[in-house]
């Protein structure tokens, strides 16, 4: 993983939310808060939380009871999440996913929606979600499928990486879709004290307002961006144009809809 995969400032945090935001991300949230119906009080602790789309969706459908933690090893998302409407009940906290600053069997549930990827080590990631999780608490979180299902994604990393031959950016099929072993996800969850998990793949869609806007969350609203940046310092206009073109062939004429895939764990303490 490059040093600047997991780094999002608050440039691109804005980018990310106003181009990915809900349509990408938001009927995988759907996906996890009924998993978690059973929470009816407790604490519950998000790893990663973004831009907060999971957050939001788990602050409205768990009990006022279950008390909501949300961090980030980013403080610029942090910031912009805090901002959204309906989240005064979440409490924002600044974490590293390797160093979790709460003390052991502090949590009922850990969540992490699309942030394991980002993990420089993921079996300590997940050891230290097991270290904080309380005996029989639930850890659940999902990650990307592969490049090939995920065809959008596929289609922005192959544009991206022939703009530049030389030096190709491999963010996106390094790291957002570079975690989708099953044998790989359960040795790591193994290693970090889970004695064993259920992973569920699921399918959705993305329905950008336009095609170019996945140009744009992409090559300006994800560290694919610092990659870019790195070969061609105005690169990010010049991806965005040749991601959106691609996009434009892709679709041959369809409507912008793209479909998705992730795969859902889940393991208990």
């Amino acid at each position: 993983m490059a040093a600047t995969d997991a780094v999002f400032s608050a440039a691109i945090a804005q980018f990310y939310d106003r181009h990915f935001g809900p349509p990408l991300f938001g009927p995988y949230a759907e996906d996890i808060a009924p998993r978690l119906a059973g929470l009816s009080s407790g604490a519950l602790l998000e790893v990663a939380a973004g831009t907060g789309i999971v957050t939001a969706v788990l602050a409205q459908s768990l009990p006022a009871a279950v008390v909501i933690t949300a961090t980030d090893l980013n403080h610029p998302m942090l910031d912009f999440a805090a901002t959204k409407p309906g989240l005064d009940r979440v409490i924002w906290q600044q974490a590293d996913a390797m160093n979790l600053p709460f003390p052991d069997a502090s949590f009922d549930a850990v969540v992490c929606q699309f942030g394991v990827m980002f993990f420089p080590d993921r079996s300590r990631g997940h050891a230290e979600a097991r270290r904080v999780l309380k005996p029989g608490g639930r850890y659940i979180f999902n990650v990307w499928d592969k490049l090939a299902s995920n065809p959008i994604m596929e289609t922005v990393h192959r544009t991206v990486a022939d703009l530049y031959p030389e030096r190709p950016p491999g963010f996106i099929g390094r790291t957002p879709c570079g975690y989708h072993d099953p044998d790989s996800i359960r040795r790591d969850l193994k290693a970090g004290g889970f004695n064993g998990c259920t992973i569920e793949t699921v399918a959705a869609a993305w329905s950008p307002a336009s095609p170019r806007d996945p140009a744009i969350a992409f090559c300006q609203g994800s560290p694919l961006r610092a990659e870019i940046e790195a070969v061609d310092p105005d690169g990010p206009a010049r991806a965005t144009e040749a991601a959106a073109a691609a996009i434009v062939v892709y679709l041959s004429g369809r409507s912008p809809v793209f479909p998705t895939q992730a795969l859902v764990v889940e393991a208990t303490g």
